[in-house]
């Protein structure tokens, strides 16, 4: 009885103080038709939703306590439009929950937090703004936005357009601190109509499905499927992951916007590392966005990629149309070409699987709908 009591007049006494909060709800929907010329041999037209940008809805607040230092938290949720389903693995909250303080000397916040890829780098990553598809081979580098769990994160603020941060996301293995964890840092600098930024990133223990997300067969000295008489593969990883130790990642990026025209470039070198086998994913992407009319933009670009001697080829083109600031549509075409031998695979190695041959096209129509 005393605890509770305690409670209310703790309340009562801060609660006089009359401090100034507020709590947003804020969502996105994205839904559409997708075609895929070759999944495992044959043509896939499907309704689609998340694609291009995840359907979300989440609940975003501060308290204002005094002297520039505020209490922030953020919890958005996941959802299928199609079946209502949950993503992110069935989490109430799975693309973010944290909370923190903010203050003139930057932010820190504890949960489960976008790391310094999604921050720094993601936003040059023209191809895949036009096509989820044209998104990094098997998104083996997390430049399609991923989230570190447990993590405490620190960002900077504003230092005339220069900006930093750091982030340790905790394994919570008893006995072994560095099991499941990562860091993350990153850096970036705004200037007028030019924007620069650098990461890197090191994960352990981290979860891979070698065939779905890159069409290869041997990976890191092992195999990892076969090709049945029929033709057919027998992904050896299909339902049980491929544990890599450790994941290293350097990333850069840089843009330039000049009246209605933004140009970008970005890099990307992935190590993973098994026992005594390693190995390094590169990628290199251009791209450009015009707008063409305030509401149409046309936007695309290139990507090349190269693992273990395996090299892969992507051009990608889109357009979008705003109706207002909140309601848009948008159509988009990419286009895979892989090494021969290489199963060609498109949309991260989760929104598609791997062609029966070395390219894959894909396409999509959509609406997108923010409140």
């Amino acid at each position: 009885m005393k605890k509770y009591l305690l409670g209310a007049l703790l309340m009562a006494a801060f609660g006089g103080a009359h401090a100034q909060s507020s709590v947003t709800l804020y969502g996105l929907i994205d839904a559409g038709l997708t075609y895929i010329n070759n999944q495992g041999g044959g043509r896939l037209f499907e309704f689609q939703d998340g694609a291009n940008f995840g359907s979300r809805f989440g609940l975003k607040g501060s308290e204002d306590l005094g002297g520039g230092l505020k209490a922030i938290f953020t919890l958005e949720n996941g959802f299928t439009l199609g079946t209502g389903e949950l993503r992110n693995n069935g989490a109430l909250f799975g693309r973010q929950a944290f909370v923190g303080l903010s203050s003139p000397y930057g932010t820190l916040t504890m949960g489960n937090q976008y790391d310094f890829i999604a921050d720094y780098i993601t936003p040059f990553n023209l191809n895949g703004y036009a096509s989820v598809y044209a998104g990094h081979m098997g998104d083996i580098d997390r430049i399609s936005a991923v989230q570190l769990p447990n993590s405490v994160k620190y960002q900077s603020p504003d230092i005339n357009g220069f900006s930093f941060g750091g982030m340790w996301s905790f394994g919570n293995v008893a006995g072994n601190f560095n099991e499941d964890s990562a860091w993350s840092v990153g850096a970036g600098y705004k200037h007028g109509g030019f924007s620069a930024a650098a990461i890197y990133e090191r994960l352990y223990n981290v979860d891979i499905y070698p065939f779905a997300q890159f069409g290869v067969t041997s990976f890191l000295g092992q195999t990892v499927a076969t090709r049945n008489a029929d033709g057919s593969i027998n992904d050896l990883y299909y339902t049980t992951p491929f544990e890599v130790d450790r994941q290293s990642e350097f990333g850069i990026g840089a843009s330039y916007t000049i009246n209605q025209l933004t140009l970008s470039a970005n890099f990307t070198s992935t190590n993973l590392r098994k026992g005594s086998e390693s190995d390094t994913m590169n990628v290199y992407e251009v791209g450009a966005m015009y707008f063409l009319r305030p509401q149409i933009a046309i936007l695309g670009g290139y990507q090349y990629t190269t693992w273990d001697h395996t090299h892969w080829h992507q051009p990608t083109i889109g357009a979008q149309y705003y109706l207002s600031k909140r309601t848009s549509f948008y159509v988009n075409v990419s286009y895979l070409h892989a090494q021969p031998g290489v199963y060609a695979n498109q949309g991260a190695g989760f929104y598609s699987l791997p062609s029966s041959t070395n390219t894959q096209i894909t396409s999509r129509i959509a609406m997108i709908h923010q409140f």
